[in-house]
């Protein structure tokens, strides 16, 4: 029997695990070393990794990298930070004793480590089990039914972090700030700041002094003083129970060239190809964006049986409202394409956002019930819903409708966006307004909102007012962003 290193009991490598030896030894040093190197580290002074957040894909993530570069124990030290205290309820508890012994590899595990005792108590109810107890065992209260590698799991954020190289984000957006503020300050006496991987999608709408959009990466910089080429975002269209059973994935790593490249060639495996990409705060809000249309795709599927017909049509409807919302948000929207409809359909396919919109249509959940969800976490596209909708209704980014031939506010060419935000945030409409959102009733062709030459409103990421030239399918414009519109 092989202890968690692979190591038999009679003290030799089994097959297996020498070939993972072999292969980790293979690229797992170069890649490690070149990181070192960067970062400056002194022989015999490990690489400290620590990943912020315990969800489904931060749990994952830190999981991933274990699996890699676990076995160079020396030169790479690897650990997750998740708040203590989080009971497992008792239904859950009786579910994971299932997925354990549905596990053969589990089972063995937890007996040789004398842990599956416990896990026999919580489902009699003769216990209680805690998130970061089982995240040690190797399950994330998340996602119970993908076991993951047994993770090094820290209460303490100041232990956590106080002297990590590499810091993985893995926080929903609505808790980066007080969160960040904590490790800012523990951060304060350091001579030299970590680099730090956001893997967050989403976005808060600030109105001063002007309307623009703050990302987590922004919070991020704004509440430690880590130098902004430090702060990198990672995304793409992926499932997190799908990456770690090694199906076929791939995701940007957006940022400074001089990190981005070399963490580019850190994290990339066989199964998970990793591009670099310097447009950071753009992937980044469009990683947000699409969030908000999944919500809506659930509902679409559950008020309609599941029609085809109607997912079709709600599909062009959507996808044309994030593209209007990209023409708005980028210089080159058309660089954004490929990466946003990914990211979207594969969230639509099987993101949490889709299944609470899904859920919330069938009346299995209720909106007042908030949107942290036991077993799914938080449905970050509700906040970001709120956020772009308070963005896009200010009069001051007004748009020439293109039938009305008047000045609008953003929002009022976003259908779709207004009914989840009367659902959502005001509550004053049930779910099944979503479809009369997508209901045609003047003729008007949603691909009349991006036929506009260019709608590029540079301050909606720079936040601060900057001059530039909108050109309508009537003609340009000159417009100078101040507040209060023209």
């Amino acid at each position: 029997m092989a202890d968690d290193c692979g190591v038999s009991s009679n003290g030799y490598l089994n097959h297996e695990a020498a070939k993972k030896a072999a292969h980790v030894a293979g690229f797992g040093e170069e890649r490690v070393a070149e990181l070192r190197s960067l970062l400056g580290k002194l022989d015999g002074d490990a690489l400290r990794i620590v990943g912020v957040g315990a969800g489904a894909w931060g749990s994952v993530f830190i999981a991933l990298l274990q699996d890699a570069y676990g076995a160079l124990r020396d030169s790479v030290q690897m650990r997750i930070w998740r708040r203590g205290g989080k009971e497992v309820d008792k239904p859950t508890a009786e579910h994971l004793f299932e997925v354990i012994n549905a596990r053969e590899d589990v089972l063995r595990r937890l007996i040789r480590k004398c842990a599956y005792l416990k896990y026999v108590e919580a489902r009699l109810g003769d216990r209680t089990l805690y998130a970061d107890e089982i995240l040690r065992d190797g399950f994330c209260l998340n996602m119970i039914d993908t076991p993951l590698c047994p993770l090094k799991v820290v209460t303490n954020l100041q232990e956590a972090v106080w002297d990590a190289d590499i810091v993985v984000n893995a926080l929903p957006s609505t808790e980066i700030r007080p969160v960040f503020q904590q490790i800012g300050r523990f951060w304060r006496e350091r001579r030299t700041m970590p680099v730090i991987i956001s893997l967050a999608k989403g976005v808060e709408a600030a109105l001063q002094p002007i309307p623009h959009i703050i990302t987590p990466t922004q919070m991020i910089v704004d509440t430690t003083g880590v130098p902004a080429e430090n702060v990198l975002y990672l995304g793409g269209p992926n499932i997190a129970a799908e990456v770690y059973h090694r199906e076929y994935a791939n995701a940007r790593i957006c940022g400074s060239e001089k990190w981005r490249k070399p963490l580019a060639h850190f994290l990339r495996q066989p199964h998970f190809v990793v591009w670099d990409n310097s447009d950071l705060t753009t992937h980044e809000v469009m990683g947000g964006l699409k969030n908000v249309y999944a919500i809506g795709a659930g509902m679409v599927g559950a008020l309609t049986n599941e029609s085809a017909t109607s997912k079709a049509v709600y599909f062009a409807h959507c996808t044309s409202e994030m593209i209007y919302i990209t023409h708005l948000l980028a210089e080159q929207p058309e660089r954004l394409a490929g990466p946003l409809l990914a990211d979207t359909y594969v969230t639509l396919l099987k993101g949490r956002n889709a299944w609470y919109g899904e859920k919330l249509a069938k009346g299995e959940l209720k909106i007042e019930m908030g949107d942290n969800i036991s077993g799914k976490g938080m449905i970050q596209g509700v906040s970001a819903v709120e956020a772009f909708h308070e963005l896009l209704r200010q009069p001051s980014l007004s748009v020439m409708h293109p039938e009305l031939n008047k000045p609008v506010a953003p929002v009022e060419l976003c259908p779709i966006l207004r009914a989840l935000y009367k659902i959502l945030i005001q509550r004053n409409a049930p779910p099944s307004a979503i479809l009369q959102a997508l209901r045609d009733e003047n003729m008007y062709d949603p691909r009349h909102r991006i036929e506009m030459d260019e709608v590029y409103i540079p301050q909606l990421l720079r936040g601060k007012e900057t001059p530039f030239k909108r050109v309508l399918s009537n003609g340009p414009i000159i417009l100078d962003p101040v507040p209060g519109g023209y």
